[in-house]
């Protein structure tokens, strides 16, 4: 059967040990809850220890400002860059149908039909060769 000590919080077998093994284990325990005592409470962190850290607490405030602005930055430069990959493949786009349409109306069929208005007609006959008549 197992009792609990009110003081410490520990729990001891009394069945089958000596008083001696008991103190061990009271004197261990006791060392370990005073030591978690020492790491949950600081004596230095009072109010002398805050104001002379204070530079240190402003340095992490700026680093967290830097880091914010740091994320807001690298949102707004990938924005920048997807909107002009979005241009540059409008572009793209537009260059390739101006390419095609130009290719179509420089066929000579094509430039036929678009000179005709003014009156120009193709040649069904080769052209002739011009010679000087008088030669020096």
């Amino acid at each position: 059967m197992k009792m609990k000590e009110e003081d410490e919080n520990i729990e001891v077998d009394p069945g089958g040990q000596d008083k001696e093994k008991k103190k061990a284990l009271k004197a261990a325990a006791k060392g370990t809850a005073e030591a978690s005592a020492r790491i949950r409470w600081r004596p230095g962190l009072s109010y002398r220890w805050i104001m002379k850290n204070i530079p240190f607490f402003l340095f992490l405030a700026a680093l967290a400002v830097i880091y914010i602005y740091n994320g807001h930055y690298a949102d707004k430069i990938n924005r920048d860059i997807n909107r002009t990959n979005k241009e540059l493949k409008e572009l793209q786009y537009e260059y390739k149908t101006l390419k095609s349409e130009v290719m179509f109306r420089s066929k000579q069929s094509e430039l036929a039909k678009a000179v005709e208005p003014f009156g120009l007609k193709e040649l069904t006959m080769p052209p002739v060769v011009l010679t000087d008549s008088v030669k020096k």
